[in-house]
């Protein structure tokens, strides 16, 4: 067994997903980070809740783990929208006393400009969509499915009102990664928006472009080793298979060397 983490580690899911025991949002990655010296507990948030209801919710998960395990704090990895619910629970609510670091993967801290010309449609036919979702999402087991505010947070304009509001606390440590995919036939579950994405942003991992989710500290662009680059879906090991990856001088034989790397670096910071 690998020396503890100081701290728990809160894991945060991205748009679309929620944390199961059965079907992981995070593949095999939990296991290996428990096997590491790692104490893992997931977020519990709305798969399509506002990052305002979402934050809420972490907050009470927050809340149980601080209580579970006495720790003073707890260290955050979040991936794609979950991110910018962690940054609302920090800087908004007020918790940055009570969290070590954030680590965020693909996260839009700076919107999205293919959101920006997507919702250039209509805008009682972007709602009507978003509440046939919502209908969906209370089915699976959502509390307050809001689509429409979830997508909005996508856009350009309202990442950057996001980003005046909710600055980074000097209390958290704070780094982010990015990804791209090397082609559509990379992931074919992403094939189709990775084709729209790029036809506007350039590279991407299938959902956001690397301009999108740079912020403090920012490790670099993860790439796949081979022709098959990473997609959004490979970022969280949801195929709980190897995947090399590879970003400058870094290369893993896998995607799960990555999250030993953040939590072997977090150790070195005494998180």
């Amino acid at each position: 067994m690998a020396a503890a983490l100081k701290y728990p580690v809160l894991m945060v899911h991205g748009m679309g997903f929620r944390d199961r025991k059965r079907l992981c949002y995070w593949g095999r990655i939990p296991k290996t980070l428990k096997e590491n010296g790692a104490e893992i507990f997931f977020g519990g948030q709305d798969s399509n809740g506002s990052v305002e209801s979402n934050a809420r919710q972490l907050e009470s998960s927050l809340k149980k783990v601080l209580e579970q395990t006495g720790a003073e704090k707890v260290n955050i990895i979040a991936h794609s929208k979950g991110g910018l619910e962690a940054r609302y629970l920090i800087s908004t609510m007020g918790y940055g006393e009570k969290v070590a670091s954030l680590t965020t993967l693909s996260t839009p801290h700076n919107g999205s400009l293919t959101v920006d010309k997507l919702l250039k449609f209509p805008d009682f036919a972007v709602r009507l969509g978003c509440k046939a979702v919502d209908l969906w999402f209370g089915i699976l087991g959502d509390k307050c499915p809001d689509t429409y505010g979830a997508v909005n947070i996508f856009r350009t304009d309202m990442a950057e009102k996001f980003n005046a509001e909710n600055p980074d606390d000097p209390r958290v440590y704070y780094q982010s990664y990015g990804f791209v995919m090397n082609s559509a036939a990379s992931d074919l579950a992403m094939c189709i928006p990775w084709l729209v994405v790029n036809s506007i942003e350039g590279e991407n991992d299938g959902l956001l472009a690397p301009r999108a989710v740079e912020w403090t500290n920012f490790k670099g662009v993860y790439r796949g080793s081979g022709r098959r680059g990473i997609s959004h879906c490979d970022e969280v090991d949801m195929r709980r298979s190897r995947l090399p990856v590879i970003s400058g001088d870094v290369s893993e034989n896998d995607i799960i060397c990555l999250y030993l790397d953040i939590i072997n670096g977090l150790k070195s910071m005494g998180f």
